[in-house]
């Protein structure tokens, strides 16, 4: 785990930012008499009862016991009987309408996400209802290497740059989408028919793309340029992988090339999980409780992230939206919970284990001073069924509150909930009946 945190930080560089929001907060705000699960410390969620939290301008100014200094003329905000913990960092998602590689060939690392999210589309608005305030958005996984990632503030804006991480540079966030398995298996003759091939054209890859980065790189080639940035560790590989000996071959491809990877899904992992503990891999886990799905997953059981916890593995819990809805993710926990892991490993596997493996531990993931204001307020216990999200926040913003009828519907309302192009009348319906409490 220690290795892997030193390796990325390494990598994508701590500094990742983001733009605060003009708008945020120019009076600070005190929540006072709350439960706070800080996620901060090396192990422990960091609990703090009739804790105090203060934000300025988009950030965390303060956060202690009820002795904690509040500024003159903040605006208080009584918390009693609230718990307030850092927002949920989904290490995979596919919200905003995101599209990537087409059938042209198998490997694209030219194409990148962010040219085709909606940033107006109602799943990221129904994310936000679930807790999420940071998403890694991934293209599909129909491809060896369908494209670069995407990290995303879920805040709002007006374009995607608005949404988006960026590091000391000014760069986008983001890494590469990589996939193996029966998903980049097709009859296509420009993709593999079987797993061998798979690897093989992946190595060919590699291997074309290490002569180009030791050469002059001229003419330049963009889908090459991304291959630089994974073989200089600048760009982590998210790596779509179910089955044991899938998962092996991932492993022994990092281990040829020396890329930075990210074990997405992971399904047969806990048959693997030393394996992936001694090479320092990380895992970002969803666990599935109800059958059906591909063939290749069938092995899939929520003991998975207790096994990989045991084994040392440094481990995050993903939605895969839709396949977990954005709003279930902590259920998901729970159900991590109910098959072994620890009750803290859970939560910070919402939270700060997410931003690490994303490389934005700097600045999300954790409720500390200085880090920005990325938080959401419950009314219980998180992994309790019968505890409601109330506020999600994101950089000082309060962009979700239960409280609002237009907010109510991402949170309670069925597919396309919130989306104005959607069967506007159903919408309506069934906000008349939450109003009517049926």
């Amino acid at each position: 785990m220690t290795m892997f945190k030193t390796a990325l930080a390494a990598t994508v560089g701590l500094a990742a930012l983001a733009a605060i929001p003009a708008a945020a907060q120019e009076t600070p705000i005190a929540f006072t008499n709350a439960t706070i699960h800080t996620m901060g410390g090396s192990s422990g969620t960091g609990t703090i009862e009739g804790g105090t939290m203060v934000i300025h301008r988009g950030m965390i100014v303060a956060v202690g016991g009820a002795e904690t200094d509040i500024p003159s003329g903040a605006e208080m905000r009584d918390a009693t009987g609230l718990v307030i913990m850092p927002g949920i960092v989904d290490t995979h998602s596919h919200i905003g309408q995101v599209s990537g590689a087409d059938s042209s060939a198998a490997i694209q690392p030219d194409v990148r996400a962010l040219d085709a999210i909606n940033i107006r589309d109602s799943s990221i608005a129904r994310a936000r209802s679930g807790g999420v305030t940071t998403a890694n958005i991934m293209p599909g996984s129909g491809h060896l290497m369908g494209g670069q990632t995407f990290y995303m503030h879920l805040t709002e804006g007006n374009s995607i740059e608005e949404l988006a991480w960026t590091d000391d540079d000014g760069d986008i966030m983001g890494g590469m989408k990589m996939a193996n398995g029966t998903n980049p298996i097709r009859e296509n003759p420009a993709f593999p028919s079987t797993r061998a091939r798979s690897a093989a054209m992946v190595r060919s890859h590699f291997v074309a793309a290490q002569e180009y980065c030791d050469g002059e790189r001229s003419p330049v080639n963009l889908g090459m340029e991304a291959m630089c940035e994974i073989l200089d560790g600048d760009r982590l590989v998210h790596f779509h992988t179910h089955r044991s000996d899938d998962i092996m071959t991932a492993l022994r491809l990092r281990e040829e090339f020396g890329f930075e990877m990210l074990i997405q899904h992971g399904i047969e992992s806990y048959v693997v999980a030393e394996e992936i503990a001694a090479a320092g891999v990380p895992v970002s886990a969803i666990l599935v409780d109800s059958p059906g799905g591909k063939l290749e997953a069938r092995n899939a059981n929520i003991e998975t992230a207790a096994t990989l916890e045991r084994a040392g593995v440094f481990i995050s819990l993903h939605s895969d939206d839709n396949i977990i809805d954005s709003r279930l993710m902590f259920r998901h926990a729970g159900i991590a919970v109910r098959g072994g892991m620890s009750r803290d490993g859970a939560l910070r596997a919402l939270t700060i284990n997410g931003a690490v493996q994303l490389g934005l531990e700097e600045h999300v993931g954790s409720l500390e001073e200085g880090k920005m204001a990325d938080f959401l307020v419950l009314d219980g216990d998180p992994l309790s069924v019968y505890t409601d999200l109330h506020e999600t926040w994101v950089m000082g913003e309060l962009l979700f509150d239960r409280d609002d009828p237009d907010d109510l519907i991402h949170a309670t309302g069925g597919y396309g909930a919130g989306n104005p192009q959607m069967n506007t009348h159903v919408l309506e319906r069934e906000a008349v009946m939450l109003e009517n409490g049926q």
